[in-house]
C-alpha cells in the first residue's frame, strides 16, 4: 500500500510538471498568424510549436488515466482491507 501511494505521489508529481509545461508552451503559441512569403520561418515554428502541444497532451491525457487507475486501486484496497480486519 505504501509503494502504492508512492508511486501515486511520483505520478501527480510528474502531471503537475507536465500541466505547467504545457502550460507554458500554449503562452508561446500564437491564436493567429498572417502568412505571406517572408514569415514562412514564423509558420514552421508555429506548426512545430503545435505538433509539441499535442504531444503534451496526449502525454497529460495518459497520465490522467494513470492516477485514476492508481487512485482507484489504492481506494479498493483500503476497503479490502478495513473489511477484512472485522
Amino acid at each position: 500500500m505504501v509503494i502504492l501511494l508512492a508511486l501515486l505521489g511520483v505520478v501527480v508529481a510528474v502531471l503537475i510538471f507536465v500541466m505547467l509545461y504545457r502550460g507554458t508552451l500554449e503562452n508561446h503559441e500564437d491564436d493567429q498568424i498572417f502568412v505571406d512569403a517572408a514569415m514562412q520561418s514564423m509558420a514552421k515554428e508555429q506548426s512545430a510549436l503545435v505538433a509539441r502541444i499535442d504531444k503534451v497532451s496526449r502525454l497529460l491525457k495518459m497520465l490522467y488515466v494513470v492516477s485514476g487507475a492508481l487512485l482507484l486501486i489504492i481506494a479498493v484496497l483500503w476497503v479490502w482491507q478495513t473489511l477484512k480486519s472485522f
